[in-house]
């Protein structure tokens, strides 16, 4: 019996927002997909990916079992049709296919942002909540160690890590390179929107701790601040807090809310202060940049940035290709040498208890020394009888012939049949 290694995926590619939000799962619900599986299915192995933009499950399995693990998603999820979700996942039963997603996956082949790092982390944290639930076998382990190594090569020989793609990672990269002079600078975000949002969170992977939010609605600003490890202030001070700041981004659009020249202070003698003006309509006025120490950004300068770096990345794609197909190459030789170790095992076992049966006849009429000798002799012959079917085996794997060679010796000393973790 042969298991197979295969992926069911439902991603923003395929899924909109109200149905990537209806399987998205947290950690423990991860963790509690994990144990579903783990003993409603015959799964070997499984590993539970969810995130903003895709939730997906991969696992080792004789059959197909996609339609056990979306029930098993529902019944986690608190609903028992699978009729609204289903549509939208794709299934990956082939083992070459799946391995090659969840590589893809992982470097950020697949993300929305092209190269995005954050997933890396997302799936070190499945592997680690598998590891925890006993779902990752010999298979996995070597698969995803495979992965991270291979991470680590996209990183250092490519330029595939370079720059920030997205507006927010621009952003955020940005206030980074304006305040490397300052000692803990203070960042004011203004709104709470997505863009809001997402910059005020990806601080937290920064130096900046000083960051404070400001929101119309209060407790948005909470909310968030909470989540980002800021402070949050109230939108009465926004005047005040505008004059504390060395930054100063706002993403409140500007027929709401505007930034003037007249209603700023001066600075003193070698001060600055950078707007970066997210919003549309812009809420920083033009005239800002004509002050002494004003430094005024918007948005298409810093999408400059973000389009800039995200060519720079899909331009390295194919060199990152070909380091996932150099991987994968090594990865599937191991593959089918894992394959063949347990039979080999078993060979060298059923040898080894006619050793021990001929050896024991013998054995009792030789004195001490003859005995030392006689087992060192027939373990010699044990294992040089043992060397050539295993040479012969990988150099079976290399040509993709292994299969046949397996199943004969199989026959001849009459071994068990054992699952392994083999492509077909």
């Amino acid at each position: 019996m042969q298991l197979q290694f295969k992926a069911l995926s439902l991603s923003y590619k395929n899924a909109p927002i109200a149905i990537r939000e209806m399987v998205s799962l947290n950690e423990i619900g991860c963790k509690n997909l994990l144990d579903k599986i783990k003993e409603f299915t015959p799964a070997q192995e499984a590993l539970v990916l969810s995130t903003c933009n895709r939730t997906e499950v991969y696992y080792s399995a004789e059959q197909d079992l996609s339609r056990e693990i979306i029930k098993l998603i529902a019944l986690e999820k608190g609903f028992l049709a699978t009729k609204t979700i289903a549509p939208y996942f794709v299934n990956l039963p082939r083992h070459e296919e799946a391995v090659r997603h969840l590589f893809n996956v992982a470097i950020g082949l697949e993300s929305q942002v092209v190269g995005d790092f954050q997933i890396l982390n997302q799936v070190k944290n499945a592997y680690q909540w598998a590891n925890q639930a006993g779902t990752v076998g010999p298979f996995l382990h070597r698969l995803l160690h495979t992965i991270f190594f291979t991470n680590k090569r996209v990183a250092n020989e490519t330029a595939f890590r370079d720059g920030a793609a997205s507006v927010a990672y621009a952003t955020v990269e940005l206030v980074e390179e304006l305040t490397q002079g300052v000692e803990n600078p203070r960042v004011l975000m203004l709104g709470v929107g997505e863009m809001g949002t997402n910059v005020c969170l990806n601080f937290q992977k920064t130096r900046l701790r000083n960051v404070v939010v400001a929101n119309r609605t209060h407790h948005k600003a909470v909310d968030l601040a909470g989540r980002a490890g800021a402070q949050a202030v109230y939108w009465e001070a926004v005047q005040a807090e505008i004059a504390l700041a060395d930054v100063v981004i706002s993403s409140v659009p500007g027929d709401c809310f505007q930034i003037t020249k007249e209603n700023l202070p001066a600075l003193g003698n070698g001060q600055t202060k950078s707007f970066l003006d997210l919003s549309m309509p812009r809420s920083v006025a033009d005239d800002v940049a004509t002050l002494p120490g004003m430094q005024v950004y918007n948005v298409d300068t810093i999408k400059n940035r973000a389009t800039e770096a995200l060519d720079k990345r899909l331009a390295s794609v194919p060199a990152v290709e070909g380091l996932i197909t150099e991987a994968l190459e090594e990865f599937s030789a191991w593959t089918q040498e894992m394959g063949f170790t347990a039979t080999i095992q078993q060979f060298k076992n059923q040898l080894e208890k006619i050793r021990q049966q001929e050896v024991a006849r013998a054995i009792k009429k030789l004195n001490p020394q003859e005995q030392e000798l006689l087992e060192t002799v027939t373990k010699n012959i044990l294992n040089k009888i043992v060397k050539l079917p295993v040479l012969e085996l990988k150099a079976a794997c290399q040509r993709g012939e292994s299969e046949a060679l397996l199943e004969g010796l199989s026959s001849l000393f009459n071994l068990e049949k054992q699952g392994q973790l083999v492509a077909e």
